[in-house]
C-alpha cells in the first residue's frame, strides 16, 4: 500500500477543485445556500409556468445572478426571490436589464405577476 503525504493529498484535492470548477460542477452564485421555497433553490429567482400555479414545486425557469432575457414568459406567473445576502430581482421592460425601477421583488418574497410587458430579469444586490 503507497504512502501520501499530505502535501500530494493536498495538491490532489486542489486539482480536483479547479477541474471541477472549470466544468462547472462546483460552480454556483455567491448568495446560493441550502433551502428551498416551492422547488426554489436558496439563491436563486425562479419562474413557474403560466396558470399553472406551483406546478408541482417544479419552477420552469430558474436564474442566479445577473441579466436574463425573458422569452415566452405572457401573462400572469408566480415568481419567487429565494435570494440571499440582500438580493433583489428587478423585472424590467427592455432586453437588457434596464429600465427596471418599478418592479424591485426583496428576498424571501413571492409575487403574483403579469411578465408580459416584462422582457428581462435582473438579479444582485440591492
Amino acid at each position: 500500500m503507497s504512502r501520501m503525504t499530505i502535501r500530494t493529498k493536498l495538491a490532489a484535492v486542489a486539482a480536483a477543485s479547479v477541474m471541477a470548477l472549470g466544468t462547472g460542477v462546483l460552480a454556483a452564485s455567491p448568495a446560493q445556500a441550502a433551502d428551498s421555497w416551492h422547488g426554489c433553490p436558496s439563491g436563486a429567482v425562479c419562474i413557474y409556468p403560466r396558470d399553472a400555479g406551483w406546478n408541482n414545486n417544479v419552477p420552469s425557469d430558474i436564474y442566479w445572478d445577473g441579466v436574463y432575457q425573458l422569452y415566452n414568459q405572457e401573462g400572469m406567473h408566480f415568481v419567487v426571490n429565494n435570494q440571499t445576502l440582500g438580493w433583489v430581482d428587478r423585472l424590467c421592460f427592455d432586453s437588457w436589464g434596464n429600465n427596471c425601477d418599478s418592479y424591485v421583488q426583496p428576498p424571501g418574497t413571492t409575487w403574483w405577476v403579469n411578465l408580459s410587458p416584462m422582457n428581462s430579469i435582473k438579479l444582485g444586490p440591492r
